[in-house]
């Protein structure tokens, strides 16, 4: 990764198989006259490289040196459906940020590009943590948490988010497992500490 002349634009790669999602990535690039898309056979000279897939898992993680064998490349992982991959590997195989294809706004991409390349700052290892810990939870685990923190019980949240109390606890306690929460304040605090909630 070559070094940034201050004032420069952000160089950008974008890896998404999905035609569609590619576009749309590449649009929100187009769109900030701060980011410029590089193309993939440069991508060693990218500030950031963004990685759009449905599933984030082993595989993934798995693609990230080939896509760049640079050990400072910086990901920002743009996540459809699911996170199954290991956090402390993402971490590893430099994985800065993630954020759900159902968030990501031109405005959201923008800030977390910036903050990806280093240039939000923010000091990296906290921007890390935070910012690849986010990834742990998915939208309906961090409705329910949302929930819990105003008081609700299973069955009010259950109501309002139109699924079986079944499926509530399901959802809490997968999200407890994967945060190794103690209990439900402590899912909780962490969502609070990761502003999701």
């Amino acid at each position: 990764m070559p070094q940034r002349v201050l004032g420069d634009s952000l160089r950008v790669a974008i890896h998404a198989p999905a035609p569609l999602i590619r576009a749309g990535l590449a649009g929100f690039v187009a769109m900030e006259p701060r980011l410029r898309e590089v193309p993939p056979d440069r991508i060693r000279d990218a500030d950031a490289i963004v990685v759009a897939v449905d599933v984030a898992d082993a595989s993934v993680l798995d693609l990230l040196p080939r896509l760049s064998d640079d050990p400072r490349a910086r990901f920002l992982v743009v996540v459809s459906k699911r996170w199954q991959a290991d956090v402390p590997t993402a971490r590893h195989r430099g994985v800065r940020a993630v954020v759900w294809w159902d968030f990501c706004s031109p405005d959201v991409f923008v800030r977390t590009v910036r903050a990806v390349a280093g240039e939000d700052g923010t000091k990296p290892s906290a921007r890390r943590q935070q910012t690849v810990d986010r990834a742990a939870l998915s939208s309906r685990e961090v409705a329910v948490l949302r929930l819990i923190a105003e008081g609700r019980q299973c069955e009010e949240i259950a109501t309002e988010l139109a699924y079986s109390e079944r499926t509530v606890r399901y959802i809490l306690y997968g999200a407890m497992k994967r945060l190794r929460a103690r209990n439900r304040a402590h899912a909780v605090s962490y969502a609070i500490r990761a502003g999701l909630i």
